[in-house]
């Protein structure tokens, strides 16, 4: 798994993911797909896509990565978790075959969602991108509209150090004829999506380039969820273009009840208002500058900062946005990427950034619950691996 071990679990071409879908009978080719990717926000426009979509009254499928308490969790039918018994299954009748392809851990779980969105029938799929595009094992499926929500600097060591590479990457789930929606217009990375459409002969549609009403209620938290409202509500609007029955009503409803409809977790989780604690997943510069403005929106006394990392890549312009008015928790999740803590804590420190280090997440939590004031708040940030191993306790 990538989430744990990194680097030697990308697979950098489709050849697997071809090859195991043509073992199962490519269900991928009877499947309706909006295919999702982007740096940040990609998770959130699925969901809400999806949401929508149920309240429309079709069966929609799920396809996310990673998963936080559950690996059930990366593949959905309105809401409901993927059968454990279709799980078993599965394995039981392929993994023989498997083996002898050599596939990863997501490529596998990829097909896996194919066919079980195949069997169950399916009205469309909101299929989440793992990592960039191009390569991505989800990118051999013909879907109905291409998504992107973002570009920011993000797994630089395999989609490319500038945003125009990494919007190369990104752009490559634009598929020819197909139109796509691009959720920001960024100087750097709009040229590059342009001229992926012009090749394509794809319509292209810049999310923010129009005033829609995102004052509709919504269960989502965190003020950046306006930039994916926004990004989702364009995608719908193409949707209905393309002669899919979209009402209004399933879209305000959908809004409103995202979390209930989908099962979505992770994103600015709410978990107690005294002392206010709130997990979020945000892991990289583009997640972290939003995060940073949420906090700027909201009233406390003191800021604890439970924070962990990965010791793969560079983070130091992801310590330089963490707010340095802030008691802070390092720790390190019990994963093989995770920083070990008092590492983190020295190179923190020469952000200013002051706090102890935790042997675990749940150790520091502990640590700022002690510490905290009613009328403070907790923050706990850092990754997926992070806000799962509270989630989990």
């Amino acid at each position: 798994m990538f989430q744990k071990t990194g680097a030697s679990a990308y697979r950098k071409d489709l050849h697997n993911i071809i090859e195991l879908c043509g073992i199962l009978g490519n269900p991928q080719n009877d499947l309706r797909f909006i295919h999702v990717a982007g740096t940040n926000g990609k998770g959130s426009v699925t969901h809400i896509i999806a949401s929508i979509l149920q309240e429309q009254g079709y069966k929609v499928g799920v396809f996310v990565s990673p998963h936080y308490t559950d690996y059930r969790e990366r593949i959905k039918i309105n809401g409901k978790l993927i059968n454990k018994k279709f799980i078993t299954r599965f394995v039981t009748e392929n993994i023989d075959k498997f083996k002898t392809i050599n596939a990863s851990f997501f490529e596998i779980t990829n097909a896996m969602a194919f066919a079980y969105f195949k069997e169950k029938e399916t009205d469309f799929v909101v299929l989440e991108t793992g990592m960039g595009g191009r390569l991505d094992s989800t990118n051999i499926v013909t879907p109905l509209l291409s998504v992107i929500t973002n570009i920011s600097f993000d797994h630089q060591q395999f989609l490319g150090n500038t945003l125009p590479l990494i919007a190369a990457e990104k752009a490559g789930i634009i598929k020819p004829k197909i139109p796509a929606v691009i959720g920001e217009t960024q100087k750097e990375t709009k040229p590059v999506f342009v001229k992926k459409a012009r090749q394509t002969k794809s319509k292209i549609v810049f999310a923010d380039a129009k005033k829609r009403n995102l004052n509709m209620k919504t269960d989502l938290q965190g003020t950046y969820q306006k930039k994916n409202i926004n990004t989702a509500l364009a995608a719908i609007e193409e949707l209905q273009k393309l002669k899919v029955k979209i009402s209004g009503k399933a879209i305000h409803r959908g809004l409103k009840n995202v979390t209930g409809n989908t099962s979505f977790i992770g994103r600015w989780m709410v978990m107690r208002k005294k002392p206010f604690i709130i997990f979020d997943s945000a892991h990289n510069e583009g997640g972290l500058r939003e995060l940073k403005q949420g906090l700027a929106n909201l009233k406390y006394n003191k800021l604890h900062f439970v924070y962990g990392t990965v010791g793969d890549k560079d983070i130091s312009t992801n310590l330089s946005l963490l707010p340095e008015k802030a008691i802070y928790y390092f720790c390190n999740a019990n994963i093989p990427r995770a920083m070990d803590a008092k590492q983190l804590q020295e190179q923190a420190a020469k952000y200013k950034l002051i706090g102890g280090a935790y042997s675990s997440v749940r150790k520091a939590l502990k640590a700022a619950k002690q510490h905290a004031g009613k009328d403070d708040l907790i923050m706990v940030v850092g990754s997926v691996f992070v806000v799962a191993e509270v989630l989990q306790a």
